[in-house]
């Protein structure tokens, strides 16, 4: 699929992200320590000196963002964006030049943003978009995944599109894009629309369950996760248009440039390695733990940006 140049030598690094990724240990090695002392000592700052100097990195992550953060049946992190987060974190354990734990802080979509701004977390592996006016707070890495947001309805609703909403209510998670694009859809188009906010995605999910609500806005693959999970292929189906774009990507502390420096390289890295693809396949195209397959091929939009990434630089 992405046939940029790819390297094969760090197979041990990789095998022990896969470990660290589904909850078997929490440590991450540090065969970069070597490089580091050839290089010779760097002047480290802002977050890289308090992961060198603590040893530990703390990775927000969901609850139920499927497949991209959410819990195993052993209460485990698992996910798309969990596993690049570990093997990010991995990185990062390389350029300190030290082993680094991995301590896991579960946030939601209203506490996310605020966990990485109050340094309680160091990166987020969830589901965000990135878009202008997070970026105001907050910085992200490379785009990880293209999502939008669309409706899960009931079959036999006759809701077919977002216009069929009026009359009529609508799920939605609070402090996602997906709240403000259906707030924002609603008065421009005069849509008269009741939006119910819920705390987390399973939240909103049983409103509609319920038949409290009529529609659950959120982005479309995580629709997709949550009727697998759930198993409501046969009474429940994804409808309308893309109402939103959503860049999704790892958040983490704005204003930190060797971070910023040091996360963008890392991204590269997995890419040039097929790293991102393999997880992608791992995730949306197989059989997801406790559950059937995705089977959401990858979009050329998402392709192209790690095509572009996994170019190398001169």
């Amino acid at each position: 699929m992405l046939d940029a140049a790819r390297t094969t030598g760090r197979a041990r690094r990789l095998g022990a992200g896969l470990l660290l990724a589904l909850g078997l240990t929490a440590s991450l090695l540090a065969p970069g320590a070597a490089r580091a002392q050839e290089e010779g000592p760097v002047q480290l700052s802002g977050t890289l000196k308090k992961l060198r100097e603590t040893g530990t990195i703390t990775l927000a992550h969901r609850l139920d963002s499927v497949p991209f953060s959410y819990l195993s049946a052993q209460g485990q992190p698992i996910g798309y964006t969990v596993d690049l987060c570990v093997l990010l974190a991995q990185r990062l354990g390389e350029r300190v030049g030290r082993e680094l734990q991995l301590r896991w802080l579960p946030v939601t979509a209203a506490s996310r943003i605020d966990a990485i701004v109050s340094s309680q977390a160091d990166l987020e592996c969830g589901s965000t978009t990135s878009n202008v006016e997070r970026q105001r707070v907050v910085a992200f890495s490379p785009t990880l995944f293209v999502a939008g947001t669309k409706l899960l309805v009931k079959r036999g609703s006759g809701i077919r599109q977002f216009r069929d909403l009026g009359g009529r209510s609508a799920a939605v998670t609070a402090g996602t894009t997906n709240e403000q694009a259906m707030r924002d859809l609603a008065r421009r188009f005069r849509v008269d629309v009741a939006l119910q906010a819920s705390p987390d995605h399973e939240a909103a999910l049983g409103q509609l369950l319920a038949g409290k609500a009529d529609a659950f806005a959120t982005d479309d693959v995580l629709l997709y996760g949550l009727v697998a999970r759930h198993r409501l292929q046969g009474g429940y189906t994804v409808v309308g248009d893309y109402l939103s774009y959503d860049p999704y990507a790892i958040m983490f502390r704005k204003d930190d440039a060797q971070l910023a420096a040091a996360v963008e390289e890392g991204v590269r890295e997995l890419a040039q390695e097929g790293e991102i693809e393999r997880r992608y396949k791992r995730w949306f195209l197989q059989k997801l733990p406790g559950g059937p397959a995705l089977g959401l091929p990858m979009s050329a939009q998402l392709e192209s940006l790690l095509g572009a990434l996994a170019i190398r630089r001169e």
